[in-house]
């Protein structure tokens, strides 16, 4: 097995450390120890902008690169704003990456999404059914950004002969989540309105018919597969971050509404879209390297929820 060392001093540059993953990334690697980390806020750098990239990564020197940053958001807006979320990626992506080159950084891991893969791709989704049919049309230019960026890591691989590596995770939650009922993703958004639910009385809508199947990490045990494979892990090919077992949304929304304490009656828009019938990962690769999950949903969600509750008065609405 590769062996990578994260030492106390070892400079690292957590790219979108503010946002839900960068932050667990961030919380990660101060628990291992990890003294000299990097971040900077969006309002100091704007990764968009090559040049502010270029000068705040050559100028920190980092000798690790966790890209965490991105812009994400769930189906209503990646279906309504597929322009913005094609474009800030890819510039993102292609700024840190050619600034780490610069740089000479000689470990980066580009994180990307479950959604690279195909709508219909074989259950459960193996690192090769990348590019072997149609994506899902409510996201695929975030899809597209995403499967770029691990081109881009393939390509300096092949040019250049740097250990870089990407991860795919499944869907994410945790603290510090997106609650916005506009934006955010389907778990956070499903938590905001059952707890609101639960306070009015009037039954929550939810999207769609609630049979699509879907993978749900928590972003604790993201941080720690992602430093368990800065450390193990060295392959031109991506790997899957998963726990590899589903639940349906519906299932989901039964879960949810019991952690919160709602037991009224819950409203299925039809009319709004599924999405991806089902979205399992195949993780054996990534079990193969002795990395397994530790938290179960209900007890993410429960921790979730209890974040949420001490910080709604501060969250966008």
């Amino acid at each position: 097995m590769v062996s990578f060392k994260l030492n106390p001093t070892t400079p690292i540059y957590v790219a979108g450390h503010r946002g839900l993953v960068g932050s667990a990334v961030w919380r990660q690697l101060e628990a291992e120890g990890c003294q000299n980390l990097i971040g900077w806020a969006s309002a100091e750098v704007d990764l968009r902008d090559r040049d502010a990239t270029f000068d705040a990564v050559v100028t920190g020197k980092p000798e690790v690169v966790v890209v965490a940053a991105a812009k994400v958001g769930g189906i209503m807006a990646n279906d309504t704003y597929p322009v913005d979320f094609l474009n800030d990626n890819l510039r993102i992506q292609t700024n840190l990456f050619e600034a780490a080159h610069a740089a000479k950084v000689p470990r980066l891991i580009f994180l990307g999404s479950s959604c690279i893969y195909p709508k219909l791709a074989n259950q459960p989704i193996a690192e090769d059914e990348l590019l072997t049919g149609p994506l899902e049309p409510t996201n695929d230019a975030y899809a597209i950004a995403k499967i770029a960026g691990i081109m881009a890591i393939r390509s300096y691989r092949r040019q250049y002969g740097h250990s870089w590596i990407s991860a795919m995770p499944t869907n994410l939650y945790g603290n510090g989540d997106n609650f916005d009922i506009e934006n955010s993703h389907v778990l956070p958004a499903m938590i905001r309105k059952f707890d609101a639910a639960k306070k009015t009385g009037e039954p929550p809508t939810l999207w769609g018919t609630g049979t699509p199947r879907r993978e749900f990490l928590h972003t604790t045990d993201l941080a720690k597969a992602v430093t368990h494979l800065l450390r193990t892990f060295d392959d031109e090919t991506h790997i899957n971050i998963g726990t590899g077992s589903d639940v349906s949304i519906a299932e989901l929304a039964d879960l949810i509404a019991d952690i919160v304490g709602y037991d009224g009656e819950v409203i299925w828009d039809t009319s709004k879209p599924d999405g991806t019938p089902r979205k399992l990962l195949d993780v054996s690769k990534l079990r193969a390297t002795g990395w397994s999950p530790q938290i179960t949903l209900g007890e993410g969600i429960a921790e979730t929820y209890q974040w949420y509750l001490a910080n709604r008065n501060t969250l966008r609405s």
